[in-house]
């Protein structure tokens, strides 16, 4: 059953995170958006909220509640949730600015490579955001669990 519920809060974290992040961001545009305009923006990278964090911070809040909040495998789930969201802030975040001046590069040079995809980071509001969801959601995951 712990497992399941681990599995139920990570999913439902992440779920619950680009649901809104695509409402947040199409319901912004004053335009009519293709159908893969609509899937692009529930799947991509970056954004409000974080998905990364809401959904590891689903995980280790379920299992704090559910194994204990002195246990090691929470000591386990929360700094793996310290790793992604450091992650997500500072190094995915560095990597899409470059990307971004990397692309400029390209079309101002005319290289005939194409233009680079960028893995989008997180501001620190939008992981802020993305954590209270998660801890919202694992809350939530476990009362429905008990």
């Amino acid at each position: 059953m712990e497992a399941l519920g681990v599995l139920i809060a990570f999913t439902a974290g992440w779920l619950v995170a680009q649901i809104l992040k695509g409402l947040i961001s199409l319901l912004g545009r004053k335009r009519r958006w293709s159908a893969r305009e609509v899937v692009a923006e529930f799947t991509k990278s970056g954004g409000m909220p974080s998905g990364h964090t809401a959904s590891f911070m689903a995980l280790s809040v379920f299992l704090g509640l559910w194994a204990g909040f002195d246990t090691g495998i929470f000591a386990l789930a929360i700094c793996m949730t310290a790793v992604i969201v450091y992650d997500a802030v500072n190094v995915r975040r560095a990597t899409g600015e470059q990307g971004k001046v990397l692309n400029k590069i390209i079309e101002q040079e005319k290289y005939k490579i194409g233009r680079l995809q960028i893995a989008e980071g997180h501001t620190v509001p939008e992981v802020m955001v993305g954590g209270i969801l998660g801890i919202l959601i694992g809350v939530g995951v476990y009362l429905l669990m008990v």
